[in-house]
């Protein structure tokens, strides 16, 4: 990184730009800011308040927004002369200490951000509204003051700050109308109830007709389009990634560019008449007319930023594209492993249950996902390049100007092979499904095996050569596919078998285990349906807590008891049918071997057992042993 900073330095000589100190001093902002968020910390409205801003109750928006503003103060650590606020003029022998430092200090720092959006109360807003507004003015009036800086290319800060003002800017905006609207609890109620009746009519769907080509066409574009639904709600941890995800690729963009195409421009402007003399050195005579060579090596040097370009705008269509298919394919996903198919996402038995290795992957599932985005960005740029280069300069150069056609010469004068080659294919086929392949009452068998032998022995060795060729368009489209889907964590990159060996797989499996055990619909559904008739019955959802103890009045009203079935069933079928809280039963408990419970799913004796067991107490309610007040203990 010295070696660059000291190449694009030279680069800039003629044009040096000095450091400029906006008026506004960074140094006295952050003691500012550190003061003010240990006030709120220690505020007695805050404190007492659990920090629980990734639970799925919280707003999205606000984690997105801390999130990616975190990101995008941590991306320009790489490159920054000074890593933290605090000291000016930082030795490079500490430098690097100082960047590990800041690592830690910056989340700190936005840290109070998080807990006033988290805190569902007016003061919080105001802090959150105050604190927001105070770090997007002085960002603003910085960079105002000095727009340009002498880090890799002047306008870097400048353009690498857009997305913390993006982010602050969604801040300043959100906490004044959280502080006027107040939090909205009954929709949370109704997407909650419309997720649990989604779910359960999934569950019972029919298979549809088989869909017909443009049906299946438009299907695989619809697959690479997330359309959200109301009636899924994307766990908060998979919406943070995502939007990381889209920060990273802007920082790796705006990087990727910055580090090359301000040097193409000064080569490009450099070149003069001794360009002609540099290439005959090298036995390039480009024309007599060195006039002329200037503007070929121009023209030239014009084409590699092209390419540049165009390979880098390629890899963030290609990085966004997979980022929607991997959305898709997380609500694919949860929805599968909600209803207990675990072999859609593993290829073993599993328990989906929280684990320490499952524990640390949903805490790095974030930062995997930035860091593989940003250098699978980096591998697809270079890799796209180089495919530009080929087509450009060895197919349509030379086809546009007549000259120097030298792949078109190898393919010219290897035509017979290739004839050869294609025809032996093309015979292959046509003869298997003609003379090989008989058809007789809708079924299909081999025909003429002495044919069919004796042209599998005379085309042994053309099938050789081809298999050469086969070879190593195999290495190309899995180089291509496995560079291409580099960036998703939710595909792995080797074999079904060896899935266990892909790190950044094994990662996201073990997160949606952890996710799916936290955040079961079914679950969230039924514990939302208990508070409400415990909080809005009054009178009634004491009835039902009573009778769900044991406890049973003499004449109960007809629409207690209608309350109190519908809550009993509602237990029945969770616990029976609920992989993330079958395994918190006691006759689950005792049976630990995996020939008994798949992955929370008994098989047909044990889910007899458990109906039975289930049921006991509808009968015995003198007997229950899970009881409202237990179940969400268990919960």
């Amino acid at each position: 990184m010295k070696i660059l900073f000291l190449m694009f330095s030279f680069s800039f000589c003629h044009r040096v730009i000095l450091p400029c100190d906006p008026t506004a001093d960074d140094k006295l902002f952050h003691i500012c800011m550190l003061s003010i968020s240990v006030r709120i910390k220690k505020s007695s409205c805050i404190s007492k308040i659990p920090a629980n801003f990734l639970d799925q109750t919280q707003k999205k928006g606000i984690a997105m927004a801390v999130f990616g503003l975190v990101f995008s103060k941590l991306a320009v650590l790489v490159i920054a002369p000074d890593p933290l606020p605090f000291s000016k003029d930082t030795p490079a022998e500490i430098k690097e200490y100082m960047k590990i430092i800041a690592i830690f200090y910056y989340p700190v720092l936005y840290y109070p951000l998080l807990v006033c959006g988290t805190v569902q109360r007016k003061a919080s807003y105001v802090f959150g509204t105050l604190l927001s507004f105070s770090h997007f003015g002085v960002l603003v009036w910085q960079k105002f003051d000095c727009p340009k800086t002498p880090e890799i290319y002047k306008y870097y800060a400048l353009l690498a700050s857009l997305p913390q003002l993006a982010c602050l800017a969604f801040l300043c905006v959100q906490f004044p109308l959280l502080f006027v609207n107040g939090p909205k609890t009954d929709e949370v109620s109704k997407v909650r109830t419309q997720t649990l009746t989604f779910d359960l009519s999934q569950a019972v769907s029919s298979a549809a007709d088989k869909p017909t080509l443009t049906e299946r066409i438009v299907e695989v574009f619809k697959s690479y389009i997330y359309i959200p639904e109301k009636v899924f709600r994307f766990p908060l941890k998979l919406a943070v990634s995502s939007f990381v995800t889209c920060v990273a690729i802007y920082h790796t963009a705006l990087l990727l560019v910055v580090l090359v195409v301000p040097t193409l421009h000064i080569v490009r402007a450099g070149i003069d008449e001794n360009i002609a003399f540099l290439l005959l050195g090298f036995g390039i005579v480009l024309s007599d007319d060195r006039m002329e060579v200037v503007r070929i090596v121009t023209f030239y040097t014009w084409l590699l930023e092209v390419c540049y370009l165009c390979a880098m705008t390629l890899s963030c269509l290609v990085s966004l594209i997979m980022l929607m298919r991997s959305m898709v394919l997380h609500r694919s996903n949860l929805r599968g492993l909600y209803k207990g198919d675990i072999y859609k996402i593993y290829n073993s038995q599993k328990t989906v249950r929280p684990s320490r290795p499952g524990v640390v992957c949903w805490m790095g599932l974030t930062g995997y996902q930035a860091a593989i985005v940003s250098l699978g960005m980096a591998i697809q740029t270079v890799v796209f390049f180089i495919c530009f280069l080929f087509l450009v300069f060895l197919i349509i150069i030379p086809v546009f100007y007549g000259r120097n056609i030298i792949v078109f010469e190898i393919v010219g004068k290897a035509w017979p092979a290739w004839v050869t080659l294609i025809l032996v294919t093309g015979l292959q086929h046509v003869t298997a499904k003609i003379a090989f392949i008989k058809k007789e009452a809708g079924t299909r068998d081999l025909n003429n095996r002495e044919s069919l032998f004796l042209l599998t022995y005379l085309l042994f060795l053309i099938n050789t050569v081809l298999g050469l060729i086969v070879g190593i368009w195999r290495i190309v489209i899995t180089a291509l596919y496995n560079i291409i889907h580099f960036g998703r964590m939710d595909v792995s990159l080797l074999h079904r078998t060896a899935e266990p060996y892909d790190p950044a797989y094994r990662y996201y499996t073990h997160f949606l285990k952890v996710e799916v055990s936290q955040s079961h619909p079914v679950m969230k559904a039924f514990c939302g349906l208990l508070l409400d008739i415990m909080v809005e019955g009054g009178r009634a959802g004491r009835k039902i807590r009573d009778a769900e103890e044991g406890i049973q009045e003499n004449k109960p009203s007809k629409v207690t008891s209608s309350q109190r079935i519908r809550s009993r069933w509602q237990l029945l079928y969770t616990l029976v049918n609920n992989p993330s809280l079958l395994g918190s039963r006691k006759h689950f408990q005792t049976l630990q071997n995996s020939d008994n419970v798949l992955n929370g799913t008994p098989n047909r004796t044990s889910k007899k057992s458990s109906k039975r067991e289930s049921i006991k107490p509808a009968a015995e309610p003198e007997q229950s042993t899970e009881t409202p007040e237990s179940q969400e203990k268990t919960e």
